[in-house]
């Protein structure tokens, strides 16, 4: 892609322009002051496939058919070959419709639920292990000079979470270039929104780089890898069984990236370590 060749710019950006994402309320800081607070709206999105209601999804509002197709996606309900013939959103009843050519009936995979440690959604339907055998990642090798990078121009980034906070962040990244930025109350609902924007617009995904605020968790982990992401990328930390799919299926798996700081618990045999530090940064 095009796009991809430009150095930070990002095909989308976080959506600061519409107002009906966060709403200002007065409250009282530890002084007795009256403020003025910015914060998240949360409202609920459910998801049809056909004629089959799926589930019922907190978040923010924006992007209601990337997340209603990047949850279908990574439920293994959509697959790379259906489809699509038709999405209909309805803002007043909250409800999105996903129509494909082919019936679809997933009573069954319904009905065995796995509540995860994930947030606004957190839910995965069936085997969370489904689609994960034999799964091998294309190696990727990593520059330690992209991390450094990445992790400055995402936090320079205006976004919700700097105007309001109480909000994840998922970024799909080329190199050192974020190019897709999904926020979102659920970690969980920012990367089905970058798998939805994948699946819609064909992209490429064995060259690109996940960088995710929360936490590195199975489910995470599971995501990135069915989306065929072969490097994930956290400002936070693990879980043991996150690593352990993690070097399961070849993937780089990166934690607490701050500054010039991070642990690498998978993969660290495909990263290249480009950057030099001074003593001092080595300790930041």
């Amino acid at each position: 892609m095009e796009q991809e060749k430009k150095t930070n710019t990002y095909i989308i950006a976080p959506n600061l322009v519409r107002s009906d994402l966060t709403r200002s309320i007065n409250g009282t800081d530890q002084l007795g002051n009256i403020i003025e607070l910015p914060v998240i709206e949360e409202r609920p999105l459910t998801i049809f496939l056909n004629e089959q209601e799926i589930v019922t999804a907190m978040t923010i509002g924006d992007y209601p058919e990337y997340l209603a197709l990047g949850f279908l996606k990574n439920q293994r309900m959509l697959l790379s070959d259906d489809k699509v013939k038709g999405i209909d959103f309805d803002l007043e009843l909250n409800t999105i419709v996903v129509r494909t050519e082919n019936k679809t009936n997933f009573e069954d995979k319904l009905k065995k639920k796995t509540q995860t440690s994930g947030c606004a959604v957190g839910t995965v339907f069936g085997d969370m292990m489904e689609g994960m055998e034999d799964l091998i990642l294309d190696p990727l090798v990593i520059k330690t000079s992209y991390l450094y990078s990445l992790s400055k121009k995402i936090n320079q980034t205006p976004s919700l979470y700097l105007n309001a906070g109480a909000i994840h962040g998922t970024i799909l990244c080329y190199r050192d270039n974020p190019l897709v930025y999904m926020e979102d109350v659920g970690r969980h609902n920012a990367v089905d929104k970058i798998a939805g924007w994948i699946f819609e617009t064909g992209t490429n995904s064995n060259d690109k780089i996940l960088y995710t605020t929360g936490r590195l968790t199975s489910e995470m982990v599971i995501k990135t890898a069915l989306m065929g992401i072969p490097v994930l990328v956290s400002r936070s930390g693990f879980t043991a069984w996150g690593v352990e799919i993690a070097k399961q299926v070849g993937m780089t798996l990166i934690g607490r990236l701050r500054g010039k700081r991070f642990i690498c618990l998978s993969g660290e045999d495909r990263l290249e370590w480009d950057a030099s530090l001074t003593e001092n940064e080595k300790f930041l």
